[in-house]
């Protein structure tokens, strides 16, 4: 065998274990994804405390990105949805531009993922919300959260996010009548117990939610004057979420009498 032979297949054998390497590394580039569900405690821990910028530093993490995805979308949607309520009552223009990037976060990710149910409720809860910051939209963001809601709940009618984003709807409704309500409290013990059913399977993405609809159960126990219940239900909240603001005062205003 001829010394330029053995060279040339040396040559061959180096390029060829170049070319896995570099097919490995790319390969391992592709299938890394961030940690959602250490982004979605960021988001809820934020949420919980009321601490918007702890929410901006979060969405600022969450930059542009290529190739973008479904899961991006949705929570820097989350986000927005987040610090729309956080400044619902403090700043309305701000609560107003965080709705809007909310729903254009989710027309994107429902374009890369068409069934996602969890992000179509979402939009519809933005879009709720829109209605209520600027009232000549009021029509159209109806018309289309209708559509969004009735879609994700045929695609996961067990969805607890899904269950618990169209009871929301059901009970800040403007003028909610007396069967709204009573719709928002089936809704709500409807999503409580579907989060307890996911809980005992294993982690989900996303996986938000369960503390907020025991928070709104005990909203509705109150309204009604049942208020065991809602103590019942903040207790429940707290146990899944300590931290969580609203329960925290709406405890407060309940053992104050």
């Amino acid at each position: 065998m001829s010394l330029i032979f053995v060279k040339t297949r040396l040559r061959l054998g180096f390029f060829h274990l170049s070319l896995a390497a570099l097919a490995l590394t790319v390969a391992a580039g592709a299938v890394e994804q961030p940690n959602w569900l250490d982004i979605e405690s960021r988001i809820q821990y934020g949420y919980y405390t009321e601490d918007a910028r702890a929410l901006e530093n979060v969405r600022e993490g969450l930059g542009p990105a290529e190739p973008d995805s479904a899961y991006r979308r949705y929570y820097l949607a989350l986000i927005n949805y987040r610090l729309t309520l956080l400044s619902w009552t403090r700043d309305k223009s701000r609560a107003k531009d965080a709705a809007d990037a909310c729903v254009d976060n989710l027309d994107v990710a429902v374009k890369l993922q068409r069934d996602f149910a969890d992000a179509l409720a979402l939009e519809s809860a933005c879009l709720d919300l829109l209605a209520g910051l600027q009232a000549w939209r009021a029509p159209f963001a109806a018309s289309k959260s209708g559509s969004l809601i009735e879609k994700a709940r045929h695609l996961a009618p067990q969805n607890p996010r899904v269950l618990l984003l169209d009871a929301v709807s059901l009970y800040e409704r403007p003028k909610a009548t007396d069967a709204d309500k009573e719709g928002a409290l089936q809704g709500f013990e409807q999503a409580t117990a579907a989060f307890e059913a996911e809980r005992k399977e294993t982690q989900h993405i996303p996986g938000w939610g369960a503390a907020e609809a025991y928070v709104y159960l005990a909203k509705c126990q109150f309204d009604r004057g049942a208020a065991l219940q809602a103590r019942d239900a903040l207790e429940r909240a707290l146990l899944i979420a300590p931290e969580l603001a609203e329960a925290r005062r709406l405890m407060k205003k309940l053992t104050a009498g």
